[in-house]
């Protein structure tokens, strides 16, 4: 029993359940009023606030530092494709079209308010257009009129004389198109918006966007398409069309038929979801009035927040179950189960806190809104089904009571299919305990071990829905995701560079004595590194790395006195000048310094590092990029002479990955450590033994490592989500062990011997740990339908998690209860009478 302002709520809640009824509804019903301020937009999952010390991200700051161009804050870009319906978008109709097309869009003021100053607009056609009307400055009007007097001819001459081997703008083409020649099968024109300073937007003017989706449709028999936020949108709305109709009522029938098979009663079904759905909205109710973005807390939250609730629903109901005996009321029962409970119920809830919450530490902004998100469902969860489900209940069954139903039914466990398996645990502990010990932490360990042969990944992707899934029955089924917008990404992805030079490029920082012949020998070995790896882009079969030797060979081309120092400088012919090195450098910043300060780091009048800039595909999966532009980094090493890092995107991920990973374990002992120290003092104070609060917290270390050797033997990369569930491991394991151990220790407070009261905790808790555990896992089970490889991998990996808890509380932890047991001098483990046995429901 519990004293105190606790047992004072459960009394008022038993007695005076009307009232408590009245109260807690219209206090829930203002606390989910907040929906209606939710913040549901999405966190883009690369937002960090500590990833400074990373090696990539202090390369990143000294490249900016010394050769200033990663990137703009205060500019983004969008891009409206031209796809040609006959093979060619290089005419002269078609490049008139896209300049109609500008003209449209300019007219509205969001997209010619949000330009650049400098013209903020960048196509083939204008580029073609300009040299035809013979000033660079045209305005949109003159290029238009100049075009319109070329003939086809002309057109075609200017084409093939612009865009040759090396020319910037062949960026706007795709990577099929053949250098100075005056045939493309699409092209590109680039539109830069302005965005507010320090911003740090990732997207362009929405509504700038918007204009320039609406306005695209087939000119000059050609396709024009854009593959933003607003064409994207049909895309969106069937996936989420597909998770509504597929994982939601699969979850739903799902979590009805455990609740039916644990509760076997309909009015317990129906009181007990009717909390789930309250602390659900609760938990959405709370982010919004306190103003915290929903993210990815719209997704996992109903999932999590629904298995425990229906866990807490699950003890309540099953210990009023058990207190009620033949004769008596409804409300004196539910008090004695509310109040064997309500401890271990308001541990579990402040220790699953604790789990959620050290996710605060995690330097993603997604994560740390989950972890907030969950605690606040938790705690909802916690209220809910404390006061007004218990209230519910009361009012429920005394009305059907005074119509004359009997509302006693037996607790879910004792029966004499389920009370045998249950009891395995407490007989394997009577007869090896140390045994079963040795063998669940060898088995932990192993798992442990595996953490460092993990892979790692940002996050993972999917292009193809499996079969089973596209042919399930009527709604059911999947479709496809092979959209149109789907598939003009994917064309993009494969074609086409991106824009902004950081997204574009991953660049290679070369550091060591860099006016030595040997360092551009490097240089020169991984650029031929780079032309044979498939993340690299290509352009009819030539890689177009910008390195120091490709820029000496652009100026040589166009300045005849520095063509002329590289030539002496080059003994060999060979186009990499072994000697004289740093005359070569001078030479080439006086000839074109703006050229030569984006390859050479000069400092002081010292040279002391030089970068490559290699462009990727942006078509592959991150880890794959960033493993070719490690390797490329290799090479350019060499055996230790040099140092070399990769900086990108790419590589920026894994990195950042690699650190979180880092803190992963930081994060859960901090946790475990907390949990730890919370229980013993609990314990202490109320059951007079600290060392049994420390022992409830070891099964979970032993959980977090089978789970470890489950990803390693699925092969399941650790990801930000993957990751998130080690935390989640802690929050939702310390359940079950905490009511095993409150149960065991209230069974030893009434006199029972360990073995009896053993037995007593793990068939009268161990049924409700059994339905909770059928219940949440089946509700993340659901996942696994989901089209995302992130979410398939999150649900599976937490019904592991789940499935390993309530197996490591009810086979492995009742041998370590016994030995505590043994060790603190409690009764006997003889039992004084038979083992609990089946009973005849």
């Amino acid at each position: 029993m519990i004293g105190g302002p606790l047992d004072r709520v459960v009394r008022s809640v038993t007695d005076h359940n009307r009232i408590v009824l009245l109260v807690m509804l219209v206090v829930c019903a203002g606390v989910i009023g907040g929906i209606t301020q939710l913040d549901t937009g999405q966190t883009n999952s690369t937002d960090s606030d500590a990833f400074g010390d990373t090696t990539v991200a202090q390369k990143a700051d000294y490249i900016q530092q010394h050769y200033g161009d990663v990137g703009s804050n205060n500019v983004t870009y969008s891009n409206v494709y031209v796809r040609s319906t006959d093979g060619n978008v290089l005419t002269k109709e078609s490049l008139l079209a896209s300049l109609e097309y500008q003209r449209e869009v300019r007219a509205n003021e969001s997209v010619a308010g949000a330009l650049t100053d400098d013209g903020g607009v960048t196509g083939v056609e204008n580029v073609v257009a300009t040299q035809l009307a013979g000033d660079r400055d045209a305005s949109l009007d003159e290029q238009v009129a100049a075009l319109e007097a070329a003939s086809e001819s002309d057109v075609r001459a200017v084409v093939e004389n612009t865009f040759t081997e090396g020319s910037p703008a062949l960026r706007l083409l795709p990577n099929t198109y053949e250098p100075g020649t005056a045939t493309a099968e699409s092209r590109r024109t680039v539109f830069a918006f302005t965005t507010a300073e320090g911003a740090n937007n990732f997207r362009p003017p929405a509504d700038a966007q918007r204009t320039l989706y609406e306005a695209t449709d087939d000119r000059g028999g050609a396709e024009f398409f854009t593959v933003g936020q607003h064409a994207q949108q049909g895309y969106s709305q069937q996936v989420w069309a597909d998770t509504t109709e597929l994982i939601l009522p699969s979850a739903l029938l799902l979590i009805l038929a455990v609740l039916g098979f644990a509760y076997r009663d309909l009015v317990d079904v129906v009181v007990g979801f009717f909390g789930v759905v309250v602390s659900v909205l609760c938990m959405f109710g709370i982010l919004g009035w306190l103003g915290i973005p929903a993210g990815v807390t719209m997704i996992i939250g109903p999932v999590l927040i629904t298995g425990l609730s229906i866990d807490y629903g699950l003890h309540v109901f099953m210990r009023y179950r058990e207190q009620r005996g033949e004769g008596e009321g409804i409300r004196e029962p539910m008090y004695r189960s509310l109040s064997s409970v309500g401890v271990a119920l308001l541990l579990v809830t402040i220790t699953a806190a604790v789990g959620f919450l050290a996710n605060l530490t995690s330097p993603l902004a997604i994560i740390r809104q989950l972890g907030i998100g969950i605690t606040l469902g938790v705690v909802s969860a916690f209220v809910v089904f404390t006061t007004l489900v218990p209230a519910l209940k009361v009012s429920i069954d005394g009305l059907l009571e005074r119509v004359g139903l009997d509302r006693r039914k037996a607790p879910l466990g004792r029966g004499r299919y389920l009370a045998p398996v249950l009891g395995a645990g407490v007989r394997a502990a009577r007869v090896a305990a140390p045994v079963v010990i040795v063998v669940a932490v060898l088995a932990g360990a192993g798992g442990a071990a595996a953490w460092s042969d993990l892979d790692r990944q940002g996050y993972q992707t999917s292009e193809e829905v499996a079969d089973w899934k596209t042919n399930l029955p009527g709604p059911l089924a999947w479709e496809a995701v092979e959209t149109e917008w789907y598939q003009n990404d994917r064309y993009v992805d494969d074609r086409f560079q991106a824009e902004s030079e950081s997204q574009r490029y991953t660049m290679i920082l070369i550091e060591g004595e860099v006016t030595d012949p040997a360092a551009l020998e490097r240089v020169q070995r991984a650029t031929a590194d780079a032309a044979e790896r498939d993340a690299v882009f290509s352009r009819s079969g030539s890689v177009p790395v910008v390195s120091p030797l490709s820029v000496m060979e652009r100026v040589a081309a166009q300045d005849e006195e520095f063509a002329a120092v590289l030539a002496d400088a080059d003994t060999d012919g060979d186009g990499v000048p072994d000697r004289n090195v740093g005359g070569v450098y001078d030479a080439l910043y006086e000839a074109n310094p703006e050229q030569a300060g984006r390859v050479v780091e000069r400092t002081d009048d010292e040279y002391r590092t030089m970068r490559m800039l290699v462009p990727v595909e942006q078509g592959l999966q991150v880890d794959d990029r960033a493993a070719a532009m490690h390797g490329i980094a290799d090479v350019a090493e060499g055996d230790g002479e040099y140092t070399a890092t990769a900086v990108g995107q790419a590589t920026f991920s894994n990195a950042e990955l690699g650190q979180m990973a880092d803190g992963i374990v930081r994060t859960m002992l901090i946790a475990l450590g907390v949990i730890a120290l919370v229980l013993a003092l609990v314990y202490r104070l109320t059951g007079g033994s600290a060392t049994l609060g420390v022992l409830t917290v070891v099964p979970i270390a032993l959980v977090i490592g089978l789970v470890l050797a489950g990803m390693y033997l699925t092969n399941t990369p650790v990801t930000l989500l993957t990751a998130l569930l080690l935390s989640l491991a802690v929050g939702l394991g310390v359940d079950y062990n905490i009511h095993i151990s409150d149960r065991f220790a209230q069974e030893l407070s009434r006199g029972d011997d360990p073995i009896t009261a053993l037995q007593t905790a793990v068939t009268g808790t161990g049924g409700a740990l059994l339905g909770s555990t059928l219940t949440s896992g089946g509700a993340f089970a659901t996942l696994l339908l989901h089209t995302s490889p992130q979410l398939r991998s999150f649900g599976m990996l937490v019904v592991l998690a789940l499935s390993l808890s309530f197996l490591v509380s009810v086979f492995v932890f009742p041998s370590m209860l016994l030995l505590w047991a043994r060790r603190t001098g409690h009764a006997s483990e003889v039992s004084r009478g038979a083992v609990v046995g089946a009973s005849d429901d």
